[in-house]
């Protein structure tokens, strides 16, 4: 029984008598010619390693800050070489700070205390000051802003008073207070207490609209509109205020206990320039700035805790 094939019109036919071998070959969906595949683009590097990456981040969070602390070294040690060793270097500053930190909390009187009393005194000043302008300046700022009418009230003395040195503060303090440790807390007080009364205020004035509606529909006390609605969404900016009035407290009570005397940071400096000590002035100013630096640094990281993204950026 002979079968018979059948081709169709498209189908290229073998010519007779040929072999299996010389039958058509199906040709891939991906044709390739005598030099290999064809690319379909530019060849992708290959991914960098997580170890290279980590490598790299760490390299340049380290690198940019010995830069910058090894340029202050050289421009200390140059102007210390330029004025004749009255100003002393790197070298023996840090010889002193090694001698003074062997001790901190020594005792030899009341106006000859280590550095670590000094500072511990200095804080304490700060944190009352501090707390009652707190106590004072966040219930203020939520009022303020809250209420359009106490608004357009308060905004020209706030811009009046916020702008005077906190050093023309401490006379007042000191003919009211009758005292020097009170006068220093007072002039803390009232310079610490501005950027807390003026962020909260802002906070609160750009509070969606909504939401008020929302507690107006709801019937919502005053005290509910503050805790559940005005609260939360303040956060973020009463915690800026508040960073930036520890960091101003700090700043005054250095100037104002070279005035005032006593126990605390800024009469050791003081000190210290009566005795001509200038390497003792030195390690003070550094010690200053490390704990401004603590400070800013605990509160930036309780303000990124409670702050939303759009706040951050």
């Amino acid at each position: 029984m002979v079968s018979a094939v059948f081709h169709s019109p498209l189908e290229p036919q073998a010519p007779a008598g040929a072999s299996d071998a010389s039958k058509p070959i199906a040709v891939s969906a991906h044709p390739t010619s005598a030099a290999g595949p064809k690319a379909s683009g530019p060849a992708s590097p290959p991914p960098r390693s997580d170890a290279r990456q980590r490598w790299n981040a760490l390299w340049l969070a380290v690198l940019p800050p010995l830069c910058g602390v090894g340029l202050l070294l050289g421009l200390w040690a140059v102007v210390s070489a330029t004025t004749g060793q009255s100003i002393p270097g790197p070298l023996q500053t840090w010889a002193q700070a090694v001698e003074i930190f062997s001790d901190p909390f020594y005792r030899n009187g009341p106006n000859d205390q280590g550095v670590g009393w000094n500072v511990l005194a200095s804080l304490q000043r700060v944190a009352v000051g501090f707390g009652l302008a707190a106590l004072v300046g966040i219930p203020a700022g939520f009022v303020i802003g809250r209420f359009a009418f106490l608004s357009r009230m308060c905004n020209p003395v706030i811009s009046l008073l916020r702008p005077v040195s906190p050093l023309a503060w401490l006379p007042i303090g000191l003919l009211v207070f009758k005292g020097a440790n009170p006068a220093a807390i007072w002039t803390i007080f009232i310079c610490s207490i501005w950027p807390m009364v003026i962020n909260t205020a802002v906070g609160v004035q750009r509070v969606p609209q909504d939401y008020m509606n929302v507690a107006r529909v709801l019937n919502l006390s005053e005290w509910k509109i503050a805790t559940t609605i005005l609260f939360p969404a303040v956060l973020p900016y009463m915690l800026t205020g508040v960073r930036l009035a520890v960091g101003t407290a700090w700043l005054v009570i250095v100037a104002a206990e070279m005035l005032t005397g006593g126990v605390g940071i800024g009469f050791w400096v003081w000190d210290e320039w009566n005795n001509l000590n200038v390497t003792n002035i030195l390690v003070a100013i550094f010690v200053i700035g490390g704990v401004g630096l603590l400070l800013e640094w605990a509160l930036v990281r309780l303000a990124t805790a409670f702050t939303f993204e759009e706040v951050q950026s």
